[in-house]
């Protein structure tokens, strides 16, 4: 895994001020040393300059980028992030056509298969990837990202010159783009965050190539096509197929992705999504004589606070233990206390660029930190929830029913915190709405389905659009942030396309949650735990955590001059510090209640002041 950056001028000039421009991108490189500590480079031309940091996966030794490829007189140059889990087959093939290759990585994988066969080879990739070709022959720029958007891609247009990099903070180190902020900003921030829009930055006149897309850009034209999206069609397979066929591709995507030349980690809760993947991996490690390192993670305090809800059934530990017994892992429970839980707050914020999903983020950025002592690239159960229907919202009426996102149906808490002006000038009700029911018309309907069915597809689009599109951004910067590539096997692009077209009753198979992916991993764990009911990541229950957050939300909106103050409704805060615990159903997500509101609101704050940002 990388960090990118660049900066493109279909007019040129870059060569005039060489230092210049050279310097700038050596200052992108280093705002972004953390998605690459092993190495670093630029290249630049008279109208187009690549920045690269490397994290070494994938041929050690060789790799180094920007890369620089000629091929029947067709020369280009990459800067790459990502990992091509195909990446041998496609070698193979390009070795039989004639292609040389100089190295083993798949950045020059990538890059003979652009020179051989243009923009169509992009279709032909499969993994998590955001690169840069420039097309030194046809004086051409493309940026791409991977399907579903693994892999962060930003840019910004100013005076005709295009900038992009993997990371905002890495935009803001060219000297004519400096954040800002619009009225948008803040509707994002306050009524639909920590989510944001597909394709957008967030930051005024800020965009992300969005996931399944490239720019084109050459000395006429910038163009966004579109590679690979969804399509809806009838599922034909019988049951006892579907479950086959599942088991498959998730036995096949985890082989793929194992793909490393240094020890993979999986992160382990015992829930069923992780316990698979373990697995799997375990399974192939275990014919080698190798042994899987595993990671599970908790608050301090939860053996004592923790309280049972309908959310949240039961704590990990239990099921963690049966998990590691079973597969004989290599085992390490990690720890979260209230101190370092709230300093990572704002180191989320640092990771991600604007204010992100509160204490989930910050937790999950300090494990990373941990797992990143050990291991370097790491396998997770991300986004099986959404593919296979496992969040609440996708069977209980009262939730898929809402004419609104359904993770977050109650707005009443963000609507109560604003002052009077803010609530006047963002209309978050108003927003939110045009942006959702936006959204739903994008879904891409079956006709002759009945009307369960057409909002189950439109729920699962949103989750897919949405909700996994936020937790995939999180698990990619609070990971890369400490120089951990984590890897997703149920965001395989095969695996989405299959589920899209699965009925509801073949998803729900035994009338339970994700009854599909249990039947598929019958005989690969236990029962206990295969048919555990779902638990989402943990949080803390510790009553200290949220005093020691009352006390410096109180703190901070003390003076009148502070930024945040033009946005928050203090005396609203101060009738939360009346009350007690998590003041009604959550604002986002299944955890996130009145916690993580004041944490949201700390990180807003800092984020504030970090980019003195200007308030509307």
């Amino acid at each position: 895994m990388c960090g990118i950056a660049g900066f493109f001028r279909k007019d040129g000039g870059y060569e005039k001020k060489e230092r210049l421009w050279e310097n700038v991108l050596n200052d992108m490189n280093r705002v972004q040393k953390h998605r690459g500590p092993d190495d670093e480079g630029i290249y630049l031309c008279d109208r187009c300059g690549l920045a690269h940091v490397r994290l070494s996966i994938i041929d050690l030794r060789n790799g180094h980028q920007p890369m620089y490829k000629k091929y029947d007189g067709h020369e280009c140059v990459i800067a790459y992030n990502g990992e091509i889990y195909n990446m041998k087959e496609l070698r193979q093939q390009l070795l039989f056509t004639g292609m040389e290759f100089e190295t083993d990585s798949d950045t020059e994988v990538i890059a003979a298969g652009y020179l051989k066969y243009g923009e169509n080879f992009i279709k032909r990739l499969n993994g998590i990837f955001a690169f840069a070709i420039w097309d030194i022959t046809l004086d051409r720029l493309l940026l791409v990202r991977d399907r579903l958007g693994v892999k962060p891609l930003f840019y910004t247009e100013k005076n005709g010159e295009i900038v992009f990099a993997s990371e905002l903070k890495a935009l803001f180190e060219h000297p004519d783009i400096e954040p800002r902020a619009d009225i948008e900003t803040f509707q994002i921030i306050m009524g639909l965050g920590p989510a944001k829009p597909c394709g957008s930055g967030v930051f005024k006149d800020v965009y992300e190539v969005k996931p399944g897309h490239y720019l084109k850009m050459d000395l006429s034209s910038v163009c966004d096509v579109t590679y690979w999206k969804l399509y809806s069609q009838p599922h034909e397979d019988s049951p006892k197929q579907t479950v086959e066929k599942v088991r498959w591709l998730l036995q096949d995507s985890v082989n793929r992705q194992m793909l490393s030349d240094i020890p993979i980690c999986t992160f382990l809760s015992g829930g069923i999504d992780s316990s698979l993947v373990t697995a799997l991996c375990q399974s192939k490690l275990k014919k080698n004589g190798d042994i899987l390192n595993t990671f599970s993670f908790d608050f301090e305090g939860n053996e004592k606070y923790f309280e049972a809800n309908s959310f949240q059934p039961a704590r990990d530990e239990k099921w963690v233990d049966i998990m590691k017994e079973y597969l004989g892992t290599n085992h390490r429970y990690l720890v979260c206390d209230n101190d370092n839980l709230e300093e990572y707050l704002y180191k989320a914020v640092d990771g991600r660029d604007v204010p992100c999903m509160a204490d989930v983020e910050s937790s999950m950025m300090y494990f990373c930190e941990k797992v990143a002592k050990y291991n370097k690239v790491a396998l997770t159960g991300e986004c099986a929830d959404e593919i296979f229907g496992g969040y609440p919202w996708f069977y209980k009426k009262e939730l898929y029913d809402k004419d609104t996102f359904p993770w977050s149906v109650d707005m009443s808490m963000r609507e109560q915190i604003l002052t009077k002006d803010m609530k006047n000038i963002l209309k978050l009700d108003e927003y939110v709405s045009d942006i959702y029911h936006a959204s739903v018309k994008e879904t891409p309907l079956l006709r002759g389905e009945n009307d369960n069915e057409k909002r189950r597809r439109e729920i699962s689009y949103l989750n897919i659009r949405w909700f996994m599109a936020n937790l995939l951004e999180r698990m990619d910067r609070t990971a890369m942030h400490c120089g951990l590539e984590a890897r997703v096997p149920f965001a395989d692009h095969r695996i989405v396309e299959y589920l899209w077209n699965v009925p509801w009753e073949l998803k729900y198979m035994g009338n339970m949650e994700k009854g599909l992916l249990r039947a598929a991993g019958k005989g690969i764990l236990p029962d206990e735990v295969l048919y555990r009911k779902k638990s989402p990541y943990p949080k803390t229950y510790h009553p200290d955590y949220e005093k020691k957050l009352m006390k410096k939300v109180l703190h901070i909106t003390e003076n009148p001059n502070t930024k945040i103050n033009t946005i928050i409704n203090r005396k609203e805060i101060l009738k939360w510090n009346e009350r007690i615990n998590d003041y009604g159903r959550p604002w986002y997500g299944q955890l996130m209640a009145g916690p993580q509101m004041l944490a949201y609101i700390l990180q807003i704050n800092y984020w504030l002041e970090k980019y003195n940002i200007s308030i509307p």
